[in-house]
């Protein structure tokens, strides 16, 4: 608990010292600005979004983002750091979806609320 009193009362109580203890937890602000980071960028935000309605390899979302394979790895491999996508592989091929976390759930819910679309209907898609 913090013993630091604000300089002007305004008949804050209980309250204001929890919101006090939370604003110290700096790592669990920077987790939050490291993932608003990466939807920071527009192609970052689509294959997310891609990615919550589907399971794709990188040759596949190349060429529905029409962009080069390496470009396209380069910002999977920043949502991956990030916990908002995982991958699997099969042989040689490895596969990318947005991560099952609440986290991720969330971030695409935003999305979609901002832009005022729909997902499209999947039998099983846990982002209906």
């Amino acid at each position: 608990m913090s013993d630091k009193k604000l300089p002007h009362q305004h008949g804050e109580s209980k309250e204001m010292e929890l919101i006090q203890e939370q604003i110290n937890c700096i790592s669990n602000f920077q987790t939050v600005a490291d993932i608003l980071k990466q939807l920071g960028d527009t192609t970052r935000i689509r294959i997310f979004w891609l990615l919550c309605h589907c399971e794709e390899c990188v040759i596949n979302i190349s060429s529905i983002m029409d962009m080069s394979s390496p470009a396209v790895a380069h910002h999977l491999r920043l949502l991956r750091n990030s916990g908002l996508i995982i991958c699997r592989r099969e042989g040689k091929e490895v596969y990318y979806c947005a991560s099952d976390t609440e986290q991720s759930r969330l971030l695409h819910q935003i999305i979609e609320q901002v832009m005022e679309i729909a997902c499209p209907e999947q039998k099983g898609d846990y982002h209906e």
